[in-house]
């Protein structure tokens, strides 16, 4: 699987931004995915994820009823829809997938993520 992450750039606090993420393997439906953003000097942080069905998704407390990730298995995208970003938003976002066996995606926990997009970056900043 390869991912390929677009979307990102420097908006103002308040904006909206959606990530896209292209992915290469076609059973792509069998995959959980995730967004997870990472700041220099900081570990990965879990943004949001998605099982193998569409209503099963997580996202950390930070960005609840700001941000919102979707799928669509027929063109093989996952989305982050990221309303009233605010600069604490701010660092390098990047998809991962993984084969989907029953894992606990509440726990954004990157070992769990076998393929990994290169990352777009976002920047909030008046």
């Amino acid at each position: 699987v390869q991912l390929v992450e677009s979307g990102g750039g420097l908006v103002q606090p308040g904006r909206s931004l959606r990530l896209s993420c292209a992915a290469s393997e076609l059973t792509f439906e069998a995959y959980a995915v995730a967004w997870f953003r990472q700041v220099p000097g900081k570990e990965y942080e879990g943004v949001a994820a998605m099982s193998d069905k569409v209503d099963d998704t997580f996202y950390v407390e930070s960005v609840k009823g700001r941000f919102t990730i979707s799928r669509d298995n027929a063109k093989n995208m996952v989305y982050l829809q990221m309303n009233s970003l605010k600069p604490e938003d701010t660092g390098v976002y990047k998809c991962a997938a993984m084969l989907f066996i029953g894992e606990d995606l509440s726990k954004f926990r990157p070992r769990d993520y076998s393929y990994w997009g290169q990352g777009t970056q976002v920047t909030v900043s008046s």
